[in-house]
């Protein structure tokens, strides 16, 4: 067996590998699925207790973006108060 071969040998060794590694969990899914194991839908009562998360985290994403607005808001205003102050200044005070 010459170098060619042992190459040629060594990645088939390689691909099919691989290709197992990866069609490996695929397979498991379908199988998970076809016998039954599928993921099972939430009852009412999960969806309700999902909402009322969801909805409370909602509300805690608008008040951080209303504290953040209102902190952009007074930057603004500190900037335009400095840059008023600097063009108002007399000329030789620079």
């Amino acid at each position: 067996m010459d170098s060619k071969d042992l190459l040629i040998t060594l990645f088939a060794f390689f691909a099919v590998g691989g290709a197992l590694w990866v069609i490996r969990p695929l397979v498991g899914a379908l199988a998970k699925r076809l016998a039954g194991e599928a993921r099972r839908a939430p009852t009412p009562e999960e969806l309700a207790v999902l909402r009322v998360e969801l909805l409370d985290a909602m509300d805690q994403v608008r008040q951080e973006i209303g504290d953040l607005a209102e902190r952009v808001d007074f930057t603004e205003r500190l900037v335009a108060k400095q840059r008023e102050a600097e063009r108002l200044a007399p000329p030789g005070n620079r």
